[in-house]
């Protein structure tokens, strides 16, 4: 089967998106213009989606809506997640609140104050701007409440950051633009900038970086680092670098296997296998600067994989891994400055410490 490129994906929409759609048609139900069937809203850029309405329940001081989230041909955890509305009077002004499976912000740093529900500013903006819209068609104030539940969104948020960020029981109503790009992992990124500003308003001195589960745990050990201080990377190297650039910390570890801190050895800032690839001829050139062999130098060229030059340096007594991970943070420095003292670990499947920087 041929496979879709990017062009052929099909986009999707935020959370705050169906949020604010589900508002809208709560809202006009509740002033007794009926369920508007689907509902349009436009989105912060212009765009103008219509969303069909999964359900509707309307009682004596409240109108209930719910849209099923279509994420497009994005992974996302929260691809066909119901999103419910529930609208009530306020005692003055809008008003948001969580949910059941809407988490609580508990931590500083956040874009959100500690004890707000976790719905994000521009969510919040869309939502607001709709209330008043149509409360001012119906002749009505915009005193109203917006209460924001996900289906099963407690055990939906076990698959994300949110924990690490101290955002505690459920999801967070996430959203800048209203639409999801495929593959292009915004949220992911976006939860890497929020674990640092969490971090840094916390004053944590020293956050790590990491590219998978194995050297996540291998660098808390190592470091004895709490949880909050952890971010979990994945192959985003450059989200956590341009980052730190503008938000400096005291410390920062990057810490992965030997292919993933090669390539960024390399230059390469998405450390993904299908977006970047491990230069043999690199590889090659530091173990000929390290003294190797002309025949060791000239097998690496051909190597298969990452890993096999690495047990070939290894029983060659040859320090790769050390040398890749001063590669590695020389580049890491180049493009995060000089603010934030960085310093790159290699571990084995095992987690084993293999390399290591000597910045």
């Amino acid at each position: 089967m041929k496979e879709k490129n990017a062009k052929e994906l099909r986009y999707g929409w935020t959370t705050g998106a169906c949020a604010t759609a589900a508002t809208k048609a709560a809202l006009t139900a509740f002033f007794d213009g009926g369920f508007p069937d689907p509902v349009m809203i436009t989105l912060p850029k212009g765009q103008t989606p219509a969303f069909a309405l999964a359900t509707e329940e309307k009682g004596t001081d409240f109108a209930r809506v719910s849209i099923i989230k279509d994420a497009g041909d994005d992974p996302d955890v929260t691809h066909l997640a119901r999103i419910i509305v529930t609208v009530r009077k306020s005692d003055g002004g809008i008003v948001f609140r969580a949910g059941a499976g809407v988490g609580m912000v508990t931590k500083e740093g956040l874009p959100i104050a500690v004890g707000e529900a976790a719905i994000n500013p521009v969510p919040r903006k869309m939502m607001r701007e709709v209330t008043c819209e149509v409360a001012a068609a119906f002749g009505q104030p915009a005193d109203i409440e917006i209460e924001i539940g996900v289906e099963n969104g407690e055990e939906l948020a076990r698959h994300t950051m949110n924990g690490r960020l101290g955002i505690i029981g459920g999801l967070s109503i996430l959203g800048t633009t209203g639409i999801v790009v495929p593959y292009s992992c915004a949220s992911w990124i976006a939860s890497i900038h929020r674990g640092i500003d969490v971090a840094r308003a916390a004053s944590e001195p020293h956050l790590a970086a990491s590219t998978g589960s194995t050297s996540e745990k291998a660098v808390a050990d190592l470091y004895g680092l709490p949880e909050f201080a952890l971010l979990d990377m994945g192959d985003f190297a450059g989200g956590v670098l341009k980052y730190i650039r503008t938000h400096p910390v005291p410390w920062l570890t990057f810490a992965g296997g030997f292919g993933k801190i090669t390539k960024l050895a390399q230059g390469c800032m998405d450390l993904h296998s299908g977006r970047s690839s491990v230069d043999f001829t690199f590889l090659a050139d530091q173990l000929a600067g390290l003294g190797a062999g002309a025949e060791l130098v000239a097998e690496t060229r051909d190597a298969n994989t990452a890993m096999q030059v690495f047990e070939w340096a290894q029983r060659a007594q040859l320090p790769l891994a050390d040398r890749v991970a001063n590669k590695a943070r020389a580049i890491a420095v180049g493009i995060a400055g000089d603010e934030t003292r960085i310093d790159v670990l290699i571990f084995d499947r095992a987690g084993a410490l293999v390399g290591r920087s000597d910045g």
